[in-house]
C-alpha cells in the first residue's frame, strides 16, 4: 500500500484553507509558481477573486444566455470532456448537432425536401458563424468570376454601419472591402435603398441584420430582397444575401412568423444564429445553415480519417466542447415551439414595463422601437448638464451594468443607454431598475456638472485657453463624447488585454 503524505510547515492549520499560509502568501501573477499548492487553496483563491466580478445575471449590457435550468446544467457537466470533432467517437452527440441543425433550419423555412437534411454546422458563436458564411460567399463569387475571365482581386460586402464588429473582423482578415451604409440620427439600421445603390459587380453579398446590436431593430429584408432582385435583372449579376439573425434567429418566427426575412425569399442563401443569446444556452454556442448545397462551395470543406472514420469538417477551429450542443438540444426537445413562444413574450412584456418606467422619468426620449430584439435604447433629453456615460457609471453601485455608447457614422453625437430583456431578467427587476435610476437622477442633479469641465479641458488640449464659448448642444455632446472616449481608451492601453 503506498501512502501519500504533504510537508506542512510547523503549526500549520490543516482545517482551514483561510487559517494556511497560502492566502497570505503572494503569488506570481504571469508566470508559473515554482511549487505546488493544496487544491483547496488554489479553488479558494481564484473563488475569492472571482467575487469581484458582476453579477452576469445584472449584466444588462450582454446578449448572452445567463441562466438554464439545473437540469441542463447537469446535462453540461456530464459532456464537459467531450470533444466535439470526434464524431466516429461520440456519434450521438454528432447525431444531436444535426438534428440541431435541421431544426434551425426549418425554424428557417429552408427548401428542404423530405428525404433531404439541412446543410449548417455548429459553431463557437455568431462571429465564427459570419466568418464561414462569408468565405463561402467570396469562394462562390471568385469562382464565377474566374469561369467568366474577369477580375476577382477586389471583392467586397456591403452592410449597414450598425453591424457587429465580426464584421469588421472578417473584412480585415479575409481581405474584402466593406461598404457601409452610414446611419442617421433616427434611423440607426441600414437603408436597403442606399445599401443597393452600393452593390456593384465586386460585391460578395449583402448582408441584413435581423436585430441590430444597437436598438434591437430588425431591418427590411423583404424589401432588401425585392430591390436587390430588380438590380440583379438589370445587370444580370447574381448578388445574394446573408442574413445576420445572431439576436433575432430565435425571436422573430415566435413572435413574427409573418414577417419574411428567411429563407422564404429567394435570394437568402445563408443565416446565422446565436445559440447562446435568444436560443437560450449559455455562452460557446452559434449556428449557420446555407438555403441549399449549392451554396456551400465543396472545395471549403475539409475531409479527415485519423479520428477513426471520415468526417467532413468546415469549422474555423478544430477542437471544442459538446455541452452546448447537447444544451442547445435540451433547450429544442424541453421547450418547443410554445414554450420559446411563452418566453419571447414574456420578455416583450417585461421590456415594455421597463420602457413605460423609464419614460415615466421624464428625463429620456427611447430610440428603440417596439418591435425587434426586446431591448430598451434610451438617451438623455437634455445633455447639457450631465450624459448617460455618468449614468452608467452610477448605476454601477447599485450592480447594475448598462452599457452607454455613441451610435455609429452618421450619428457619432448620439449616446444612449441600452438595456437587454433576457429570460431571467423579470418585471421586479424592471421596477427595481427604474428606481435605482430615478435615485442616480437625483444624485447627479446634485452634483456640479462635469459639461463645462470637460469642456474645458478639451478647450486647454486644443489651444484654446480662456473662457469656453457658447456652444450648441450637438457641439458640446460631441465634446464629451471625444472625452470619454479618450479616457476608454487610456485604458486600453493600461491594460494590455486583447
Amino acid at each position: 500500500m503506498v501512502l501519500t503524505t504533504t510537508n506542512l510547515a510547523a503549526g500549520e492549520s490543516v482545517s482551514s484553507t483561510f487559517a494556511s499560509r497560502y492566502v497570505r502568501t503572494a503569488l506570481p501573477r504571469f508566470q508559473l509558481p515554482d511549487y505546488s499548492i493544496p487544491k483547496e487553496a488554489a479553488y479558494q483563491i481564484i473563488s475569492d477573486e472571482l467575487m469581484l466580478d458582476g453579477n452576469p445575471r445584472l449584466n444588462l449590457a450582454s446578449f448572452v444566455t445567463t441562466w438554464m435550468e439545473p437540469e441542463c446544467d447537469r446535462l453540461i457537466m456530464s459532456a464537459i470532456n467531450k470533444n466535439y470533432v470526434d464524431m466516429d467517437e461520440y456519434p450521438v452527440t454528432t447525431e444531436l448537432q444535426n438534428r440541431c441543425v435541421n431544426i434551425i433550419a426549418h425554424l428557417f423555412n429552408a427548401p428542404i425536401g423530405e428525404d433531404e437534411t439541412a446543410i449548417g454546422v455548429g459553431t463557437v458563436g455568431s462571429s465564427e458563424a459570419i466568418m464561414l458564411a462569408g468565405l463561402a460567399f467570396k469562394r462562390k463569387w471568385q469562382n464565377r468570376r474566374k469561369a467568366e475571365g474577369k477580375p476577382y482581386d477586389k471583392p467586397n460586402i456591403v452592410t449597414g454601419a450598425n453591424v457587429q464588429v465580426c464584421w469588421e473582423k472578417f473584412a480585415r482578415y479575409f481581405e474584402v472591402e466593406l461598404k457601409e451604409v452610414k446611419l442617421r440620427e433616427g434611423f440607426y439600421v441600414m437603408d436597403p435603398e442606399k445599401a443597393v445603390e452600393m452593390v456593384d459587380e465586386n460585391t460578395i453579398c449583402v448582408a441584413a441584420i435581423l436585430g441590430s446590436t444597437l436598438t434591437g431593430e430588425f431591418e427590411d429584408v423583404k424589401l432588401l430582397n425585392d430591390l436587390l432582385v430588380e438590380k440583379n435583372k438589370q445587370t444580370g449579376w447574381v448578388t445574394p444575401i446573408h442574413v445576420d439573425a445572431a439576436s433575432g434567429g430565435f425571436i422573430a418566427p415566435f413572435l413574427h412568423p409573418e414577417l419574411e426575412w428567411d429563407f422564404r425569399l429567394p435570394l437568402v442563401k445563408s443565416i446565422n444564429a446565436s445559440g447562446h443569446k435568444y436560443g437560450l444556452v449559455y455562452a460557446g454556442v452559434g449556428w449557420v445553415v446555407w438555403r441549399s448545397k449549392e451554396d456551400l462551395p465543396e472545395e471549403l470543406i475539409f475531409h479527415i480519417n485519423y479520428l477513426g472514420a471520415d468526417q467532413p469538417t468546415f469549422t474555423l477551429n478544430f477542437s471544442k466542447g459538446s455541452s452546448h450542443i447537447i444544451a442547445q438540444y435540451y433547450q429544442f426537445i424541453r421547450l418547443g415551439y410554445e414554450g420559446y413562444k411563452n418566453i419571447m413574450e414574456n420578455c416583450v412584456e417585461n421590456a415594455r414595463i421597463l420602457k413605460e418606467g423609464i419614460e415615466s422619468t421624464g428625463r429620456f426620449d427611447i430610440v428603440s422601437k417596439d418591435s425587434g430584439v426586446p431591448l430598451v435604447a434610451f438617451k438623455l433629453k437634455d445633455s447639457s448638464q450631465h450624459t448617460v456615460f455618468e449614468i452608467s457609471e452610477s448605476l454601477r453601485r447599485f450592480g447594475w451594468i448598462v452599457p452607454a455608447y455613441t451610435m455609429p457614422p452618421d450619428a457619432e453625437h448620439v449616446a444612449v443607454l441600452r438595456v437587454v430583456i433576457r429570460e431571467d431578467f423579470s418585471r421586479s427587476l424592471a421596477e427595481r431598475l427604474v428606481s435605482d435610476i430615478n435615485k442616480v437622477l437625483l444624485e447627479i442633479d446634485a452634483l456640479p456638472s462635469r459639461i463645462a469641465k470637460i469642456a474645458a479641458v478639451t478647450s486647454e488640449i486644443s489651444g484654446n485657453e480662456g473662457t469656453v464659448p457658447k456652444k450648441t448642444i450637438n457641439e458640446v455632446q460631441k465634446e464629451v463624447i471625444t472625452f470619454w472616449n479618450r479616457l476608454v481608451e487610456k485604458k486600453k492601453k493600461t491594460n494590455g488585454v486583447c
